[in-house]
């Protein structure tokens, strides 16, 4: 059975290039019938925090990748860690090392001054001296000598180093907590990980893995290193790029399913679909399709990507998103006789980009806003407030649907022998504050009578005699 996980530190949010290792892997777990294990990498003791780990469960939730087994928490495993390193000490192929942090600098800048790859010199690995009084060793695996580790990458085909270049891996630090490479191991050994899904960043890290499997005469996994998320200057992703938690961006109005849409792309692709579903992304994902090369993170495209989910979302649904959004704004949009939220929803939001936008075009209908002096200058005029007046009148009596009331507009026009626009537009800073709405009889409909004819008699006061 295929086996996937993703492993993170909880030393921060989910970020972009997480969320994104997360997703192929569920994608490819669930594609094949496996299972997609969550593990919480929790051994940096001075960064690792609560708040952290709940952020991550947070993004994944709310990302829709469901696991199938954990989070186990590496912290609460140091006991099979020890029990290893023994296993491997008994073997011989592990020793202890009792060098000082003092010591391991200046064999390192010496290194550097002779212009040698700084490195561990294996100094401890055969040695026969008597280890120094009160000093707690670290554990070191004894890399072989000679040789080389290959292993064929599913993303960026064979690799090979030669164990010269590596030394002697530090697998459990002096206070008992493994290092990263060690605990990774074990998890994924323990744990029946078939297949390693990660960022390229990890590669320089595979061969070290392979040689404490190895050692241990354990089954290797398959290994898939995807390609780095660069910024659309070409430098690593960083914030200043956009490259914020995920939960940023629910808090700033983007939909999951446009987001998940969106980091399926990056670096994956199948044909030329740009928008496809969850279950379109599970039936598609294959390795083959990933791109070597670095993707190129753009917040323009998520932002048309997640205008596009949003055009066809539910109404029901984007209203009970979009509310908290207005109530912080000071908006009341449960009260009686208030316009109906989902309809408001259906009318803005294929004028928007987020619900954060769809927020702020729909505050007019929960709370009278007071309309510029400029835009009450350019159109409450003397020409125009005959028309106002009348079409008011007609407002009072008419069936109060979308139709009749554009009927009514065009009336009063006709009547005063102006265009219709010549009436729309103060019509719209009157109810709305603003002169940039959808069909102003579409918003009047939402509005409601009363509501409409209590700001048009607020503001009539604001026109020339």
């Amino acid at each position: 059975m295929i086996r996937t996980r993703f492993a993170p530190s909880p030393t921060g949010y989910l970020h972009i290039g997480g969320a994104r290792t997360a997703l192929f892997s569920w994608a490819y777990a669930r594609r094949h019938g496996g299972k997609f294990i969550l593990r919480i990498e929790d051994t940096d003791l001075e960064r690792s925090t609560a708040q952290s780990t709940q952020a991550i469960l947070d993004g994944m939730a709310w990302l829709g990748l469901d696991y199938d087994e954990g989070p186990f928490y590496q912290m609460q495993r140091l006991a099979r860690y020890h029990e290893v390193a023994e296993q491997l000490l008994r073997a011989g192929k592990a020793y202890h090392c009792y060098c000082s942090r003092e010591e391991l600098d200046a064999m390192r800048e010496q290194q550097r001054a002779a212009g040698m790859k700084p490195r561990y010199d294996g100094r401890w690995r055969d040695s026969k001296q008597t280890p120094p009084a009160g000093v707690k060793p670290v554990v070191r695996l004894k890399n072989p000598l000679e040789g080389e580790v290959t292993f064929n990458d599913l993303v960026k085909g064979q690799i090979t180093v030669a164990n010269s270049e590596l030394d002697d891996l530090v697998l459990l630090r002096a206070d008992g907590v493994p290092t990263y490479n060690f605990g990774v191991m074990i998890d994924d050994l323990d744990m029946n990980i078939t297949h390693v899904i990660r960022g390229d960043d990890h590669v320089n890290n595979t061969p070290r893995q392979i040689n404490i499997l190895k050692a241990l005469g354990a089954p290797l996994p398959q290994y898939a290193h995807m390609p780095m998320i660069l910024g659309s200057d070409g430098e690593r992703l960083s914030k200043r790029h956009g490259a914020v938690s995920v939960m940023q961006y629910r808090e700033d109005g983007y939909l999951p399913e446009a987001l998940i849409n969106y980091l399926a792309r990056l670096g994956w692709s199948h044909g030329d679909e740009e928008i496809f579903s969850r279950e379109q992304l599970v039936e598609w994902f294959d390795f083959s399709a990933i791109n070597r090369s670095p993707a190129k993170f753009n917040p323009e495209k998520l932002q048309w990507l997640n205008q596009q989910y949003l055009k066809t979302a539910d109404n029901a649904r984007l209203a009970e998103l979009v509310r908290p959004f207005l109530e912080a704004d000071g908006c009341n949009t449960a009260g009686q006789g208030m316009p109906n939220l989902p309809s408001v929803a259906n009318l803005l939001k294929e004028r928007v980009n987020t619900v954060a936008e769809l927020a702020d075009a729909a505050v007019y209908f929960f709370r009278t806003l007071e309309p510029a002096e400029e835009l009450k200058a350019q159109h409450f005029t003397a020409e125009v407030k005959p028309v106002i007046l009348d079409l008011r009148q007609k407002l009072a009596v008419i069936e109060w649907e979308s139709d009749a009331i554009n009927d009514a507009i065009k009336t009063a026009a006709k009547g005063h022998g102006v265009k219709m626009p010549k009436v729309a537009m103060p019509l719209r800073v009157m109810v709305a504050g603003v002169a940039q709405t959808p069909s102003i009889n579409a918003v009047l409909e939402i509005l409601g009578r009363e509501e409409t004819l209590k700001r048009m008699d607020n503001q009539l006061a604001g026109f020339p005699a």
